[in-house]
């Protein structure tokens, strides 16, 4: 009988987006953008990434953004819609706030929550799986 209650622990019945939160990735978002590229290529790249991730519910635990990568929660951003779907999908969206008041945009954040270093590590500590773009 316990082993018929561990496995029905594992069983999945959820969606792709419960499958996510229960994997617990945490993605972590650094830079203005993704790779190592040409700002318009970077911001295209991650926009498209967040973008499909948000259209195949594959909603992470959490999404940390800090030191550049804070403007993309700001007034203007290109994924502000990708960023604010997935936080109402159930992903944690945590922007540094040392950053925002860092480059002076702490009044501008239009998606996610300001949140401290210790939320951040929190979240990453937290995670199964951590993904740098």
């Amino acid at each position: 009988m316990h082993g018929d209650k561990h496995h029905d622990h594992h069983e999945h019945h959820g969606s792709d987006d419960e499958r996510g939160r229960k994997r617990r990735t945490t993605i972590v978002i650094s830079r203005h953008g993704m790779g190592d590229a040409p700002a318009e290529l970077s911001l295209k790249l991650v926009q498209s990434h967040l973008g499909l991730l948000d259209a195949d519910d594959r909603v992470p635990y959490a999404i940390c953004l800090y030191g550049e990568g804070v403007k993309l929660a700001v007034e203007g951003s290109a994924v502000l819609d990708e960023l604010r779907s997935l936080a109402a999908k159930g992903a944690r969206v945590v922007v540094c706030t040392t950053c925002l008041n860092f480059f002076g945009l702490a009044d501008r954040l239009q998606a996610g929550a300001a949140g401290s270093m210790k939320d951040i590590v929190e979240m990453q500590w937290n995670a199964k799986r951590v993904i740098t773009l």
